[in-house]
């Protein structure tokens, strides 16, 4: 097994795991990333200008790093979810779930069957035809990560029944969107609580991985009571400004002429 394969098995373990949305599509950061002791990245096809050549590009360097990478899709399409994971994505994380039909298309979608993802045995994932069909309808079912999005009141109110979803694997709370949601404009109302508490209860209800967005370390830390154990830390965006912002500093506090 390598860690692509096992990472689904990781993540359900409840291990913390640290990773970080990519939003600049470029293949030279996950190889960059894949240096830094983070534990996976997660592509962002839904608010990044990721299209098909930059995708498959950044999931070539991951899979020859043999790096985990998920895709959160620009939307639940059949299409967008079989391209994610015929590139060679470790799972995908699926927006705006609001109820368990959405759930349970995303789930079947994602896995070849019939009605579902059907059968490539020629893509990156299925390691171009070097693979049988009995050995990569089973991993099509043992490798596969679905992770449901909750990110509107609708999917907080259906979460018991979206975790209850069998090809689901974790639930994602987007406490930015649930506070717009809930007519907030920060993120620390306690309509937001209670979803963190009600939706990691249903997660642990159905041995589903639970996980969010954080800005930093800390805010996991703060977090991780509510039962979250995966997170997505910032974005190489937050990153990269912060680390320049810090350098350029430094330098303009410097005297004229020491």
């Amino acid at each position: 097994m390598t860690n692509t394969a096992d990472f689904r098995e990781k993540m359900l373990s409840g291990a913390p795991l640290a990773g970080t949305f990519l939003k600049t599509p470029s293949y030279v950061l996950v190889e960059v990333l894949a240096q830094s002791g983070l534990d996976f990245l997660c592509l962002d096809a839904e608010h990044a200008p990721f299209d098909r050549a930059a995708m498959d590009a950044c999931m070539a360097v991951a899979r020859a790093l043999d790096f985990p990478v998920l895709v959160r899709v620009a939307d639940a399409s059949a299409r967008e979810i079989l391209q994610a994971l015929d590139y060679g994505a470790a799972g995908i994380v699926v927006p705006h779930v609001d109820s368990a039909e959405k759930a349970a298309a995303a789930a079947k979608s994602a896995r070849y069957g019939l009605h579902g993802r059907g059968y490539a045995g020629s893509s990156r994932w299925a390691g171009y035809a070097t693979q049988t069909m009995p050995d990569l309808l089973a991993r099509s079912q043992r490798e596969t990560i679905v992770i449901a999005q909750i990110e509107e009141p609708e999917g907080v109110d259906a979460v018991e029944a979206i975790a209850a979803v069998e090809g689901v694997d974790g639930i994602f709370i987007g406490p930015a969107d649930l506070s717009v949601g809930y007519g907030k404009s920060d993120q620390s109302s306690p309509e937001l609580y209670a979803a963190i508490e009600r939706c990691g209860a249903a997660s642990k209800a159905h041995g589903k991985a639970y996980m969010t967005f954080v800005p930093d370390a800390a805010k996991a830390a703060e977090w991780q009571k509510y039962g979250l154990s995966m997170f997505f830390i910032a974005s190489e965006h937050n990153w990269m400004r912060a680390g320049a912002k810090e350098a350029a500093d430094g330098v303009h506090a410097l005297k004229n002429g020491a």
